[in-house]
């Protein structure tokens, strides 16, 4: 069984995990994590057993303090009507109008998927699972909102919006306003804005 986190470890991971977000993983040498850190190389070594081992700390708390914080009103027993409608105009803040991380850099599991660890069964594990939370919340904001809709139509209703969540945060770092377009385009199609009677 592991040693416990302390607190030095969870603001390791916090620092860490910005610089491999600013970074990417294999742009990410140990020196820049020692700065970032303030721990030393034996000292990462010691509580992450190695630089992937800091990385996937780092991605677990971006799951726990960006991704699941967000789906969370998605997550619960009885979804509101206008959870999705919420969820995705938080996301389009996040990304479109406000800096940050998630603005400059897009989405940090999206840009590791691209690069030599997207080959990694470890990190696609964790990209199956992200997808498969992300594709359960926007189901049940679908289901919440949609009612009208019959099943086949809410499934590609929850396809449409969940590729348009993947796409905006894959290119939001170069283009934002793209990104904000497609995030637009997954609230239209929620509310239903444009179909005919």
């Amino acid at each position: 069984m592991g040693r416990t986190k302390t607190f030095a470890d969870t603001d390791a991971v916090l620092a860490a995990r910005e610089v491999f977000w600013n970074s990417g993983y294999e742009n990410t040498a140990i020196g820049d994590l020692e700065v970032a850190t303030g721990l030393n190389r034996s000292s990462i070594y010691h509580s992450f057993g190695s630089k992937r081992g800091l990385f996937d700390a780092a991605v677990e708390s971006y799951l726990d303090d960006v991704v699941r914080p967000r789906l969370a009103p998605l997550a619960v027993a009885d979804v509101t009507p206008d959870a999705l409608e919420t969820y995705l105009r938080g996301l389009r803040r996040a990304m479109v109008d406000e800096p940050g991380s998630l603005a400059a850099n897009g989405c940090l599991l999206l840009n590791a998927t691209g690069s030599l660890l997207g080959h990694e069964a470890g990190l696609q594990d964790v990209v199956t699972r992200y997808c498969a939370e992300l594709r359960a919340g926007v189901t049940a904001g679908v289901t919440a909102r949609r009612a009208d809709l019959d099943d086949a139509a809410q499934d590609l209703l929850t396809t449409t919006v969940t590729g348009l969540v993947f796409a905006s945060m894959a290119i939001v770092r170069v283009d934002r306003f793209a990104a904000g377009a497609m995030l637009d385009a997954a609230l239209h199609a929620v509310k239903g804005d444009g179909q005919r009677a």
